[in-house]
């Protein structure tokens, strides 16, 4: 309850709309407590009586009543949609942007199927709940404490029968309440790993079809679909219970006050519309016992959702600012990593703590090319994630024109370190807003400029509409190759300090890699470029070449040095090259 009550501050702005709906809740529910009463004078006074004239202004005034009632009810509806509404979308953008806020490490902590559940299902939850607390939840407990208010004063003596219900149907909510909340958590659990598992098998289907996995992917989701069927079969069982129970204390209680009544109407204790009053109000009463039994099912499983809503809230950014953080003025883009140490967090998915790079040191001058070469798993791509500040380093300290990293303006970083990342992702939109994605108000011919040194002009031209030709979800209409050209064109238009390149053109052609490589040496001012690779063409020309093994540095040098001196550059080298050219010592 707590974390539902800690969400309410998104529905404090439409605090109008808030208080309006319950108000009009509020008449709606005394013209339904009036309804016993004037049915009680059409009986006593008006059919007992013979008396018609009662009858039809009785019956004149009823219909009022039930008009004023139903125009109440229908303002309440309208008032507690648009709060409710409103509550959700400003719920859904303040949680999207703190998942915008949070640094590589926490995005892999709370996993992408995980956030894609509280941005969606999590947030739905949460939203219905605060409608229904706006409507249902305002009705029941007025008409609740109204109806057995009104029933006590219609006979005090048959509203004994309440001493017995009442305690027998409250014990029977929090038993509900007790155990059904953690069996909606696990519900949203189960959800998790069911959206994990869709997430990867649309991401990967091309994986997925290559290698003929597809009754194995059918399998891991018909798992994971079962165990969230299980789940939910589960907890709205327990629920279920509730509805049966409440159902047969009402009839007892109805069959209760028939007979006691009755027999009190044939002493003349009793008049017969008192009766009838009484069994309307107590059927409103335990009607609204059997309502909030509903709703407490309900309620368990918006508290589930907002407690994982709240744990993201609550998720403290890996990557805090410093108060001390300062601009760039005038970045050359002279990087340095000294005595750098670093290694991935733990997590529910992830292995336990294990250093990736281990004393790394090196000096990347401005406008030189440093390359990075290693086998897969030997920490490149880790190393270069640092520059831009992704991750913090757990030892040493990056500096960028002798400024720890961590003490530069984040946006003023990112603006100087552009980074072409080992997955191409693009995004839905044409080719030209993908180019310009990192600077949305570059120019048409800058786009051009920057396509023609990634070399990607001249495909682009090949599309339907050019540069306007639009791009599916993740760039799945392009070849890898393309995407990654659009990737490097995309850094490039952003006229970056320090240029990095992690591994984005393994899917390029030689000879097309080769021309990129002249158009990135002919660039007006050059910036500082960290290509990282696994082929000895692309370092080839690199003024620096690190080879990394196991997160450690054991080589450095420009080819030739290396090819003379570096075993481990040697064993690179005649894997790719020509072994006959190897030079020993």
């Amino acid at each position: 309850m707590q974390a539902s009550r800690r969400l309410g501050r998104f529905l404090a702005p439409y605090w109008r709309w808030a208080v309006l709906a319950p108000l009009l809740m509020a008449l709606e529910v005394t013209m339904d407590l009036l309804q016993p009463r004037l049915v009680q004078r059409v009986v006593d006074e008006g059919v007992l009586r013979g008396d018609a004239s009662v009858v039809i202004t009785t019956g004149l005034l009823q219909i009022g009543v039930a008009l004023v009632g139903l125009a109440a009810g229908v303002g309440c509806g309208v008032f507690a949609v648009l709060a409710g509404q409103a509550f959700g979308a400003d719920l859904r953008d303040a949680l999207f942007r703190k998942v915008q806020s949070l640094a590589f490490g926490n995005l892999d902590r709370l996993e992408t199927g995980g956030l894609i559940t509280r941005l969606t299902s999590d947030v739905t939850q949460v939203q219905e709940l605060v409608m229904m607390l706006l409507r249902v939840m305002v009705r029941v407990p007025l008409l609740l404490v109204g109806s057995l208010a009104l029933a006590v004063w219609t006979s005090p003596r048959l509203a004994l029968i309440f001493a017995v219900l009442m305690p027998l149907i409250a014990a029977l909510l929090a038993w509900i309440i007790r155990v059904t909340f953690p069996m909606f958590a696990a519900v949203q659990q189960r959800l998790d790993a069911l959206n994990t598992v869709v997430q990867e098998n649309l991401a990967g289907v091309r994986v997925v079809k290559a290698f003929a996995r597809r009754e194995h992917e059918l399998g891991r989701f018909a798992r994971a679909n079962e165990r969230l069927m299980e789940q939910n079969r589960t907890a709205l069982q327990a629920g279920a219970v509730t509805m049966p129970l409440v159902m047969l204390a009402m009839n007892a209680g109805v069959v209760a006050a028939l007979w006691f009544g009755g027999v009190s109407v044939v002493a003349g204790d009793l008049r017969l519309g008192e009766l009838i009053a009484f069994v309307n109000y107590l059927t409103q009463t335990l009607m609204s016992l059997m309502m909030i039994s509903m709703l407490v099912t309900r309620f368990a499983r918006a508290e589930a959702s907002s407690v994982r809503i709240q744990q993201v809230f609550d998720e403290p950014p890996e990557l805090v600012p410093s108060p001390a953080a300062a601009p760039l003025v005038h970045p050359c883009g002279r990087v340095a990593f000294e005595g750098v140490s670093f290694g991935y967090g733990t997590s529910s998915n992830l292995p336990a703590f294990q250093p990736v790079l281990k004393n790394i040191s090196f000096v990347a001058e401005p406008g030189r090319t440093l390359a990075i070469l290693g086998a897969t798993g030997a920490g490149k791509s880790s190393l270069v994630h640092l520059i831009p500040r992704f991750y913090d380093p757990s030892g040493g300290r990056v500096t960028l024109d002798g400024m720890d990293v961590r003490m530069i303006d984040e946006a003023a970083l990112r603006r100087s370190v552009a980074v072409a990342l080992q997955e191409s992702l693009l995004f839905s939109g044409t080719v030209r807003d993908n180019i310009r994605y990192g600077r949305p108000e570059a120019s048409d011919t800058e786009v051009e400029e920057a396509a023609k040194m990634a070399q990607a002009h001249d495909f682009i031209s090949r599309l339907p509409n050019g540069y306007d030709a639009v791009i599916g979800q993740r760039g799945v209409n392009l070849s890898g190759g393309q995407k990654q050209r659009l990737a490097i064109a995309r850094a490039l238009l952003t006229r970056p300090t320090v240029l990095v390149l992690d591994d984005v053109t393994s899917a390029v052609d030689v000879a097309t890699e080769a021309k990129i490589q002249v158009a990135l040496e002919e660039l007006p001012n050059r910036p500082t470029r960290i290509v990282v690779a696994q082929r000895i063409s692309t370092v080839l020309r690199a003024d620096t070449i690190l080879v990394l093994d196991d997160g450690q540095i054991v080589a450095r040098g420009t080819h030739e040095e290396l090819l003379r001196d570096s075993p481990v550059y040697q064993e690179i080298y005649a894997s790719q090259i020509d072994s006959g050219a190897i030079i020993h010592d």
